[in-house]
């Protein structure tokens, strides 16, 4: 009898650690199953929440600046998930909390906060959200080769893509939906290269993209791909 309670306790444990990587509303980087980490770069999972960003410290401005720099080539090591939630964070991450006017890390003409990112990894592509800091699952799989048109988009640690979503751009004329799409796309890639720079991480921007097919494997509805940026080590 003792033996078979035993048994009983130990599958109840290995289903409870191997269910714990399906509570998509739990830091990703908790999420463990029996001999196996899951992690951003390695998961699948309809929502994670991301563990909370590094606000404040870091390299000071004027270093990072100084260091600030192109690079066309990644080694294959993946980022954490604390380097990830940095880093989305400081893309167009919330700065100004507030809980019927955030504010983000980029500005966006009239406030539209109209840039989406998506987030490439190896497992997945996700949608960032900078209120509630978070990811949502979008389409399974590697699309990171896809992100982009020069060979070194797939060896990245994660491939981010920029989009102007036009839903949130109410009033815009067509003339303004592209100026300020673009616009704030580019406050998003600097933001990007700003953090690699200061956390000795590579990154490229990229217009040389394949829009009509990145589109589809986000299910882009009603808006513009406006730029694609690799980052890795």
């Amino acid at each position: 009898m003792k033996k078979l309670f035993t048994s009983a306790l130990a599958v109840a444990c290995v289903f409870s650690s191997l269910t714990s990587c399906g509570n998509t509303e739990k830091p990703a980087s908790k999420c463990t199953a029996e001999n196996q980490i899951c992690t951003i770069d390695t998961m699948v999972a309809e929502s994670i929440v991301l563990p909370a960003a590094q606000t404040t410290g870091g390299m000071p401005i004027y270093d990072a600046m100084s260091a600030r720099a192109t690079y066309r080539n990644f080694s294959s090591d993946a980022l954490s998930d604390q380097t990830i939630s940095n880093l989305l964070w400081m893309a167009t991450g919330v700065n100004r909390a507030s809980a019927d006017d955030p504010r983000l890390t980029a500005p966006t003409a009239r406030n539209a906060q109209e840039i989406d990112v998506y987030v490439c990894t190896k497992s997945a592509v996700y949608l960032y959200h900078p209120v509630g800091h978070k990811l949502t699952l979008v389409t399974k799989g590697d699309y990171r080769a896809k992100a982009g048109n020069n060979p070194f988009h797939a060896n990245s640690g994660v491939d981010l893509i920029f989009v102007a979503n036009y839903d949130k751009m109410e009033g815009f004329d067509e003339h303004g939906k592209s100026f300020y799409g673009a616009t704030d796309a580019a406050y998003v890639s600097q933001n990007v290269y700003l953090f690699c720079a200061a956390e000795n991480l590579k990154t490229c921007v990229c217009g040389n993209i394949d829009r009509e097919e990145i589109a589809k494997f986000i299910h882009l509805k009603n808006g513009y791909v406006t730029l694609s940026q690799p980052v890795g080590k």
